[in-house]
């Protein structure tokens, strides 16, 4: 048996760290190689043998970010993702930065050179405590472990320590130093012993009291409470696709067009806001509004919202006392009935009058159409259950879906924190990987343009015996960043040099790409066969629909 001296101390810190950790509850794990994190990974190797930790495996750290953003999102659980010195580190930081902005938890752990190695020079060697700044909640510069009593004891009230901050992002810094790893050896099985019961503040909560003139708007993260305040306050709901309350009988969609129409918007006297509204120009206009009281209920991001610093009320949490008048129910009914009216306006109306062979050619002539936005959009809806997951890239395709799709209770992410673009496929991945560890049967599919997909194209890559879940790539390719053509630039600006630098057009060859990261490949440029593409996949496929500038 190999005795304690002849181990490395790396090797017993990093065994007693990840061992706590997953006695606090930790099952995910993602690793990025490299020499200076050997200790870690090779330790989280062996957890992963012991049936304890799921590992994943990414080569390049920015992906590997994401990724364990997805794992957090989905499972609700802190996730780890291990990297080693130097730029590995800062690669993290775009993941890091969504995670604080959007309230995720996740804990970060870094490898680095010993303090008398640092600033001479070194290879792979730069400031790493503090890199990160205020996008995590706490940090600690963990000196290299040498093998001094109390080391073991030292790591696992280190994992206490971040797995209780973890709420949003958390940073271990921990210095290593050779030798770096020797052969790992679990010190234990998990038996009974349970996490202590961490003591939580009591809520803020406001009582609120139905009242007319009233809204209710769910951004991304907003939850399922803020369809049920709505529906005790009698209020109509505005839910952005993201929100998880896009759904119910308060529901109103066409909510843009009913903001800025007379005797609806300009009549709103009080909003209550859940979640992070990022979808719309209407909704902070709203807010800024003199004479609109606003309530905000404080969720997991970091910043509060507040548009205009015009914001009256912040809360932890809302109770609704009392029932809504019936006064309050044409409030409501003209909100919900003037939203379907607009959406259906929109569709093709049925012809009463038309003939059998005129209706089959109608029909005909759909199927064979072109797709759409909208009817793309429509259609990835119509084939999502709440069995599956669906995440949303930052695209125009999420504004149409906003602007469009009915109530549906189903699961939709979205990285909104920042609403970049990137890690968008990493990110829905890590929730596909989630979802099926828990038994859920669906299929996880993500919907961006194409920019969106070769900003995130090195998340396709599987390395040998990693996990391939059940995922769909759904890539509209209109051939560049044609989102700009709807801002005020657009307009203005000379037609060569918006295409050069915003547009980016480019002209790859996704087939050819999928067919490189073995990913199933198809083509989509009719409505009919879209709705077949859509079916559930078992293996990860990439459907690229072309779509019109």
């Amino acid at each position: 048996m190999t005795s304690r001296k002849s181990r490395s101390p790396a090797t017993i810190f990093s065994v007693a760290l990840i061992d706590e950790f997953v006695r606090l509850g930790v099952r995910d794990i993602v690793v990025s190689p490299g020499s200076r994190s050997q200790a870690l990974a090779l330790a989280v190797a062996e957890f992963e043998r012991a049936g304890l930790v799921r590992l994943r495996v990414r080569i390049d750290e920015r992906v590997a970010g994401f990724l364990a953003l997805g794992l957090s999102v989905e499972t609700g659980v802190p996730s780890l993702v291990i990297t080693t010195s130097g730029t590995a580190v800062a690669n993290l930081h775009p993941a890091v930065l969504e995670a604080h902005h959007s309230g995720v938890p996740l804990i970060v752990i870094t490898a680095d050179r010993p303090q008398r190695l640092r600033g001479i020079g070194g290879n792979q060697t730069t400031v790493q405590p503090g890199i990160f700044g205020v996008a995590v909640g706490r940090s600690w510069d963990v000196p290299a472990p040498v093998g001094d009593d109390g080391e073991v004891d030292a790591a696992t009230a280190l994992a206490r320590e971040a797995f209780a901050a973890a709420s949003a992002p958390v940073h271990l810094n921990i210095a290593f130093t050779e030798p770096l790893s020797s052969p790992v050896t679990l010190p234990r099985v998990l038996d009974d012993w349970q996490p202590p019961v961490v003591e939580r503040a009591d809520p803020r909560r406001l009582e609120l009291r139905p009242a007319a003139a009233t809204l209710v708007i769910a951004g991304t993260g907003a939850g399922e409470i803020a369809e049920a305040v709505a529906r005790q306050l009698g209020a109509p709901l505005i839910a952005e696709v993201t929100s998880g309350a896009h759904f119910g009988p308060n529901l109103v969609v066409a909510y843009r067009e009913l903001l800025t129409t007379a005797n609806f918007g300009d009549r709103v006297e009080r909003v209550i806001v859940f979640g992070h509204p990022t979808l719309s120009r209407e909704v902070p206009q709203l807010l800024q509004r003199d004479g609109v009281s606003t309530i905000v209920v404080r969720g997991a991001a970091a910043d509060d919202y507040n548009p205009g610093h015009r914001v009256g009320t912040f809360a932890d949490a809302v109770t609704v006392v009392g029932e809504p008048e019936s006064a309050l129910r044409s409030w409501l009914g003209r909100w919900v009935a003037s939203s379907r009216a607009l959406i259906q306006s929109a569709d093709r109306a049925p012809d009463i009058h038309e003939s059998p062979a005129d209706h089959a050619r109608a029909e005909l002539g759909a199927v064979r159409a072109v797709v759409t936005r909208r009817a793309l959009v429509e259609a990835v809806w119509r084939a999502t259950w709440p069995h599956d997951r669906l995440m949303l890239g930052a695209s125009r395709l999420i504004r149409e879906s906003d602007r469009i799709v009915s109530g549906k209770k189903i699961a939709v992410y979205a990285n909104r924190g920042l609403a970049g673009i990137d890690g968008t496929i990493s990110t829905g991945i890590g929730i596909a990987l989630a979802s099926q560890a828990s038994g859920a049967t669906g299929t996880t599919r993500v919907l961006l343009g194409d920019l969106a997909m070769l900003h995130d194209a090195g998340a396709l890559l599987f390395g040998v015996g990693e996990l391939r879940p059940r995922i769909q790539v759904i890539v509209a390719n209109d051939g560049g960043g044609t989102i700009f053509d709807g801002l005020e630039v657009a307009q203005s600006a000379d037609a060569a040099a918006l295409d050069r630098v915003l547009l980016t057009a480019q002209s790859i060859d996704i087939k050819q790409l999928a067919a490189a990261y073995g990913w199933r490949y198809s083509r989509v440029d009719t409505r009919g066969a879209l709705d077949q593409a859509l079916t559930a996949s078992v293996e990860p496929t990439i459907v690229e629909v072309p779509v019109a500038r």
